[in-house]
């Protein structure tokens, strides 16, 4: 992999990863930008506990331009857009638009092909590893930055989903604090410490699934399951064997399996409403240990921490979307048209031939 790091016209980092160490990126952004301009603010729920973002410049980001004017794919000619070469392989740059900025934070969009009208289980083995090696790269430097605590890679695929650019990208935020959902982990993850004599839970909930029904993908150094508890239609989690932390412990044999197993999860996505279905939404987010302080998680470390991915989609029959409604939104109890047993059979079912 080759890294190369430029600044757009308003000042934004970008960044090339290639899979060609003599790939030479020298294109200059030409676009009479101004200097970006942010309003985020990061505001404490005194109730729950818990933060928002306030963001209204976010209000005027681009909302699904024609293909032609997609700001994802690479300049041509005398149309420019946010990468500034010809063609790229993966780039990472500062969100235009960022929900976090400054000191709550940091936004960055992941291109993870310069293919508009392809997807990522449409990348090969070598491309999907590139992206991996840049989620890992950005994971590194952005973990360095005195306002981050946690830093959160991941996709959000399909209009149905809230997508507002159809080219294949993901999102990294590094957050100032951990989220929510990393700290009920991390709280439970401590209990059961306490509980058991210093049993590890994310070990213990592996195991489980490993010796269950509701796995759907196994290779040598990773499991997909859909768990006990599933709170969307199909929700798959993507473990390695060995627990790490976070994307930079893995080692290189992980590496080099978890493309094989996350694309054809991603195909067999695709293939769970039949073949006359528009592509499946989903949502694939990465779960990575906090590096900030973790005192107020008794006798828990970094190390503790399983990382993982989750994917799911919203779409729970064909034709039909699972919404957040009142028991969702209103008290955070979801409730699952379809059992996990099930989903996870579907899963198999569909695998490739």
């Amino acid at each position: 992999m080759k890294k190369t790091s430029t600044r757009l016209a308003d000042g934004r980092e970008l960044i090339y990863y290639d899979l060609r160490d003599d790939t030479v990126r020298d294109a200059v952004d030409r676009r009479p930008l101004d200097r970006t301009i942010t309003t985020s603010e990061v505001r404490r729920d005194a109730l729950l506990g818990d933060s928002v973002a306030i963001a209204s410049h976010r209000q005027g980001r681009t909302y699904h331009p024609p293909a032609d004017e997609c700001p994802l794919c690479p300049s041509m000619g005398d149309r420019l857009s946010e990468i500034p070469d010809s063609s790229y392989d993966v780039v990472v740059f500062e969100n235009r638009f960022p929900s976090l900025a400054g000191g709550s934070g940091r936004c960055e969009v992941v291109c993870f092909t310069s293919d508009h009208d392809a997807s990522f289980a449409d990348l090969t083995e070598e491309q999907a590893g590139l992206v991996l090696d840049a989620w890992t790269d950005r994971t590194s430097e952005l973990s360095h930055l005195p306002s981050v605590e946690q830093v959160f890679c991941f996709e959000n695929r399909g209009e149905e989903i809230g997508v507002t650019l159809g080219h294949p990208h993901g999102q990294i935020y590094a957050y100032p604090f951990t989220t929510p959902r990393t700290a009920l982990m991390l709280r439970s993850l401590a209990a059961h410490k306490e509980a058991t004599g210093g049993e590890n839970l994310f070990d213990a909930v592996l195991e489980q699934e490993l010796a269950g029904e509701r796995v759907v993908l196994e290779g040598e150094h990773w499991v997909a399951f859909v768990p006990h508890a599933a709170h969307w239609p199909y929700e798959v989690h993507l473990y390695p064997k060995r627990r790490v932390p976070d994307l930079l412990a893995l080692d290189e044999a992980a590496r080099t399996e978890f493309p094989q197993i996350y694309l054809e999860l991603l195909r067999r996505f695709d293939r769970i409403f039949g073949s006359g279905e528009p592509p499946t939404p989903y949502i694939a987010a990465w779960h990575q240990a906090p590096f900030g302080a973790l005192e107020e998680f008794d006798g828990v470390t970094r190390d503790d921490f399983a990382l993982h991915l989750e994917l799911f989609t919203i779409r729970r029959t064909s034709g039909k979307l699972k919404f957040l409604a009142g028991s969702e939104s209103g008290m955070n109890v979801f409730i699952n048209d379809v059992p996990p047993e099930r989903a996870a059979e579907r899963l198999r079912e569909v695998a490739s031939s």
